[in-house]
C-alpha cells in the first residue's frame, strides 16, 4: 500500500506530507483545491508524462515522493524490481521523482536512478489510477485474456503450465526447421566455409599443450649461450683440482678422523659424506647434459614456423587449443547435420506433427477452463451491474481462435485464445467492445463492477478512483459508493469524491482545502474527525449552508455506511 505520499513546489502545492491509511481513503474539498493535483502527482510518481508546467511558480524543481509497502512476498512488484537490479529490504519501496523548471525528470527506486520507462513499468505493479474517460488496464482488450486467467486462478494454473511446457518445445523444434528450410544458398555457402575450416584445423593436427612446450624449447634456443655457459661454469666450479669437489672430500677425511676419536661425529661425518657423493652425482648429470647440448638454429626455425601456424588459428577459431579443437567438433557436428539436412528436416517435420496434435489438445483443455471461468465471471459481472443499477446491461466475454496456415490453431505462448470484453448498456443494442463504451456514467459503473471482481485477483497494491462517480446521483450513488468500498477490502483505495454517499463509506476522509498567504495560493490537506466529517458531509449535501436537517442527514449516511460495512 501506499503509506506516505510527499509533494514539493507542484503546482499550487507548496509542500505537504500526507500519511494514507488502510481500505478507503476518500479526498473532498471545494472545486478548485487541489485534489486532482495530489493525483497528478502520483501519476508522475509512477511514470506519467512530466512537464516543467507542473513546477510551483518561481521554484527551481517540484518534488514527489511516495513510501510503499508490501506485504505479499509474491507481489509482481518484487519480481520487477530482481528484473532492474532494484534491492527492496523489508518489505518498502521508495519512488521518488524530481521535476526541474525545465521540465527534465529525474527519477529514483530505492535511492537507484532508473528509467522512466522502467519507473513506469514498476509503478503499474503499485497503483492503478481511474479517471472517468480514462481507458486504463480494464479498457484494454490486449489484457483481457491476463484478466480472466487472474480470475480462473487456481483452475487454469496447472493447464497452462502444461500448455507452456509443450509450446516452448514446438516453437524450438519450429525454429529449427524454419532455419534448415531457409535459403539453400546461404547454407551451400555455409557449409563450404565450415568444410574448410575444418580441414585447416585437421591438417594442423593440433596437440593440447603443444604451444606452451613450443614456446618452452624455443626460450631454451634462444637462450643456448647463456644457458651452455652457466652448466660449464657449474661443472667447472664442482669438478677439477682444487675445485669444490676436492674440498669436500678433505673435509670428509678430516671428519672421518674426528668420527673415529669420537663417536659423537659420526652423524655429522654422515651428513658430509652424503654432501660428497651427492655433489658427485650433480657433477656427473651436468657433466651428462653439456654432452648432450647442441645448438639447432634449424629447430628454431620450425618452432618458430609452427607457432606461427598455431597463433593464426587462434585469432581465427579460439584463443587456446582446446578452444580450437572444440570449435572443430561443433562444425564437425554441424557438417554432419547440413549433410543429412534431407533425413533431419524430415525428422522434424514429424516431431513438429507429433507437438502440434499434443498442442492442440493442451490448448483445447485450457481453452474449455477459460470458457467456464467466463461463463462464472459473467454471472458475476451481472450480478454486480444489477447492483449498481444496470441490470438491462449485457456482458460478455468472447473468444477468437485464429487458424494457423495448417489449418489449426495460431498458438502464442499463453494458448490459441484471444479475448476481449463486449458489453451492451442497453436493450436492443448490439454488443460493442468494452472498450468503445461511449458514456462517461455508464463506463464508470462498468469499470468499478469489473474491477469489484478482479481486485481481488490483481495483487496491485493500490488503486486511485479520479472523480468515477461524476454524474450520478441517488441510488446508483449510493450503490457505486458500496462498490467502492467492497474494492477497498482487498485493496487500499484513495477515491476523490463529491457524493456525500461515497465519502460517508470511507474508513479515512482528507479534506483538500486552497489558501492565500502573502499573494500565494497553496494547497493543505487536513485528516477529518468524527465532528469534521460531519460538517463536511453536510456540506457536499447542501451546498455552502449546513442547517441542523443537513447535520443529521450527514450522520444518517455515516450510520447508514457503518451499518453496510460491518456487513
Amino acid at each position: 500500500m501506499l503509506q506516505e505520499l510527499s509533494i514539493k513546489n507542484f503546482a499550487i502545492i507548496d509542500e505537504l506530507t500526507v500519511s494514507i491509511e488502510e481500505g478507503l481513503t476518500v479526498l473532498t474539498g471545494e472545486t478548485g483545491a487541489g485534489k486532482s493535483i495530489i493525483i497528478d502527482a502520483v501519476h508522475l510518481l509512477v511514470g506519467g508524462r512530466g512537464s516543467s508546467e507542473f513546477v510551483r511558480h518561481g521554484e527551481k524543481k517540484a518534488e514527489i515522493e511516495g513510501l510503499f509497502t508490501l506485504e505479499d512476498e509474491k507481489h509482481p512488484c518484487y519480481k520487477k524490481a530482481e528484473e532492474f537490479g532494484i534491492e527492496v529490504e523489508e518489505g518498502m519501496i521508495i519512488l521518488r521523482r524530481d521535476i526541474s523548471a525545465q521540465g527534465k525528470s529525474v527519477c529514483r527506486i530505492n535511492g537507484k536512478l532508473v528509467t522512466i520507462a522502467i519507473l513506469r513499468e514498476l509503478g503499474s505493479t503499485l497503483i492503478d489510477i481511474h479517471g472517468q474517460h480514462e481507458h486504463q488496464e480494464l479498457m484494454n482488450e490486449t489484457l483481457h485474456l491476463t484478466l480472466l486467467d487472474q480470475f480462473a486462478s487456481v483452475q487454469l494454473k496447472t493447464s497452462l503450465q502444461n500448455y507452456r511446457e509443450v509450446y516452448k518445445e514446438f516453437e524450438a523444434v519450429q525454429g529449427r526447421l524454419k532455419k534448415y528450410n531457409e535459403n539453400e544458398q546461404e547454407m551451400a555457402h555455409r557449409l563450404d566455409l565450415i568444410q574448410f575450416q575444418l580441414s585447416e584445423i585437421e591438417n594442423a593436427s593440433l596437440v593440447p599443450g603443444e604451444d606452451e612446450s613450443l614456446i618452452d624449447e624455443k626460450n631454451k634456443l634462444m637462450n643456448f649461450e647463456k644457458l651452455f655457459q652457466s652448466l660449464q661454469n657449474c661443472y667447472n666450479s664442482i669438478q677439477g683440482e682444487g675445485r669444490g669437489l676436492d674440498w669436500t672430500g678433505l673435509a670428509m677425511s678430516h671428519i672421518e678422523g674426528a668420527a673415529e676419536i669420537d663417536s659423537k661425529y659420526a652423524g655429522l661425518m654422515e651428513a658430509v659424506s652424503n654432501s660428497f657423493y651427492l655433489l658427485e652425482e650433480a657433477a656427473g648429470t651436468v657433466r651428462s647434459e653439456l654432452d648432450e647440448l647442441e645448438f639447432e638454429p634449424d629447430r628454431l626455425n620450425v618452432i618458430e614456423g609452427r607457432l606461427n601456424e598455431i597463433n593464426t588459428l587462434k585469432r581465427k577459431y579460439g584463443s587456446s587449443i582446446e578452444e580450437i579443437l572444440e570449435y572443430s567438433s561443433a562444425i564437425e557436428e554441424e557438417i554432419e547435420t547440413v549433410t543429412n539436412k534431407d533425413t533431419l528436416i524430415h525428422d522434424l517435420e514429424k516431431k513438429l506433427q507429433s507437438l502440434e496434435k499434443d498442442l492442440y489438445l493442451e490448448a483445447e483443455q485450457l481453452s474449455s477452463i477459460r470458457k467456464k471461468a467466463a461463463k462464472r465471471l459473467t454471472a458475476k459481472i451481472h450480478e454486480q451491474l444489477k447492483e449498481l443499477y444496470m441490470d438491462k446491461t449485457t456482458f460478455e466475454v468472447r473468444f477468437v481462435q485464429e487458424p494457423s496456415k495448417s489449418g489449426q490453431f495460431k498458438y502464442r505462448k499463453d494458448g490459441a485464445d484471444q479475448i476481449e470484453f463486449y458489453i451492451s448498456p442497453n436493450p436492443g443494442e448490439p454488443l460493442k467492445p468494452l472498450s468503445k463504451v461511449a458514456s462517461g456514467g455508464e463506463l464508470s459503473r462498468v469499470m468499478l463492477a469489473l474491477k469489484t471482481i478482479f481486485s481481488k485477483h490483481q495483487g496491485i497494491t493500490s488503486i486511485i478512483f479520479d472523480e468515477v462517480d461524476t454524474g450520478v446521483s441517488g441510488r446508483v450513488a449510493q450503490a457505486i459508493a458500496e462498490k467502492i468500498y467492497q474494492v477497498s477490502v482487498n485493496s487500499q483505495v484513495m477515491c476523490i469524491s463529491h457524493l456525500p454517499q461515497v465519502a460517508a463509506m470511507a474508513d479515512s476522509h482528507l479534506y483538500i482545502a486552497k489558501k492565500s498567504t502573502r499573494g500565494r495560493t497553496s494547497t493543505s490537506v487536513t485528516s477529518l474527525k468524527v465532528e469534521e466529517k460531519i460538517r463536511e458531509i453536510g456540506r457536499m449535501i447542501s451546498g455552502v449552508e449546513i442547517t441542523d436537517l443537513t447535520r443529521e442527514h450527514a450522520k444518517e449516511l455515516l450510520s447508514l455506511a457503518e451499518s453496510i460495512k460491518s456487513k
